[in-house]
């Protein structure tokens, strides 16, 4: 075969390691201004009642990423609200989310959402068998559509649109997963684009990352038509666990989560804005790694992560070797953990307050169209 006539030579994959020495230069120019500067002042009072009687809930670290910064969430003694004091800014967000959802983060991210098929279905099948397919559905924090494409099994004739403020929205579009992107602020294009738009509204753990959970309720208000249903699925605050673990409850997920809202909040507020809350579970979403997630946020706390680019150089063999060995040392831990959530803690994740999620179902009446807040 000529040189002219050999095919195109397809370029390798960059490393890990090459992919962190190529980021770490703009990580350390953020970071040698300090991370003072992500984070709004800190408020003294609730951002969902206005009472001033705030009680520290838990400091923390970024133990998924281990970027450098301390977190702190407030609980209202008033209304129970949990909600994270100082609240990351728009720096601040930008610095932190980069990389988890996208960039180094998203194939492995990608492998997480896409094996939960069976979770997808329950999520969808909202619906009494007898009732009218929805013709449309807004999934809002789509990422990359893996709801969506597991939800149109369910409903083949319905058109998912997904929207998300990052580009794995698009993404989503170009494999299918989606009818049609939108990228953006949901607040925004509710207002400018959407309007009484959707059958259904989904948003499945998506308050917990916004900055303003009431403006994006108003949001699905205005995108559904009457008669539509908002679906929305958070992390329980009231989960025993997340008192037992502490900073090494999964779901607490900081710095990413901002606003965790108690579910008589939430029912209150849907009622005030026009919706008949139609129903609510605990046990059905509660997605029961509550001890498996603690232990592996211990280990990842005594040993963090081997090398990331929010480190000033690469680690040094050793504590490569030392992170090895105290990992392997935690594999009984994990199984044990795994085992019990799946065995002793999943059967009992209905009862009190033994689920670390909850979903509502809401659907908004014709009157609700008239009534802006």
């Amino acid at each position: 075969m000529s040189r002219e006539s050999a095919p195109p030579r397809i370029p390798e994959k960059p490393s890990r390691a090459e992919t962190v020495a190529a980021l770490r230069p703009r990580y350390q120019a953020d970071l040698a201004r300090g991370t003072e500067r992500f984070f709004e002042p800190r408020r003294p009072d609730c951002p969902w009642c206005g009472s001033t009687r705030l009680v520290r809930r838990l400091r923390t670290k970024d133990r998924y990423q281990s970027k450098p910064g301390r977190f702190r969430l407030d609980k209202c003694r008033d209304c129970r609200h949990v909600f994270q004091n100082p609240r990351l800014n728009d720096d601040g967000l930008e610095f932190y989310y980069r990389d988890f959802y996208d960039g180094m983060g998203e194939i492995e991210l990608g492998n997480v959402f896409s094996g939960r098929d069976k979770v997808y279905r329950r999520r969808a099948m909202f619906q009494e068998p007898s009732a009218e397919p929805p013709k449309t559905w807004l999934d809002v924090g789509t990422g990359h559509g893996h709801f969506p494409e597991v939800a149109r099994t369910v409903f083949p004739g319905t058109r998912f649109d997904g929207l998300d403020f990052t580009a794995g929205v698009e993404l989503a579009e170009r494999t299918g997963r989606i009818d049609r992107a939108i990228r953006g602020s949901f607040p925004e294009l509710a207002e400018e684009r959407l309007a009484g738009s959707y059958d259904v509204v989904s948003m499945f753990h998506y308050l917990e990352h916004s900055t303003d959970p009431r403006a994006e309720l108003r949001a699905a208000r205005r995108a559904l038509r009457p008669g539509g249903h908002l679906l929305i699925e958070v992390p329980d605050p009231e989960c025993w666990f997340g008192r037992l673990f502490g900073r090494f409850w999964l779901p607490w997920l900081q710095p990413q989560h901002l606003h965790f809202v108690p579910v008589a909040n939430l029912r209150e507020e849907l009622t005030a804005l026009g919706f008949t809350v139609t129903g609510e579970q605990h046990g059905g979403p509660s997605d029961t790694v509550d001890l498996l997630g603690a232990v592996w946020l211990a280990l990842n706390a005594i040993a963090p992560p081997d090398d990331a680019p929010s480190l000033a150089k690469p680690p040094g063999r050793l504590r490569w070797l030392l992170r090895c060995a105290i990992l392997l040392a935690g594999v009984p831990a994990l199984v044990v953990a795994t085992a019990l959530d799946r065995l002793l803690l999943k059967p009992l994740a209905g009862f009190g307050k033994m689920s670390n999620a909850y979903r509502v179902v809401a659907r908004c009446e014709a009157s609700a169209r008239s009534a802006p807040r």
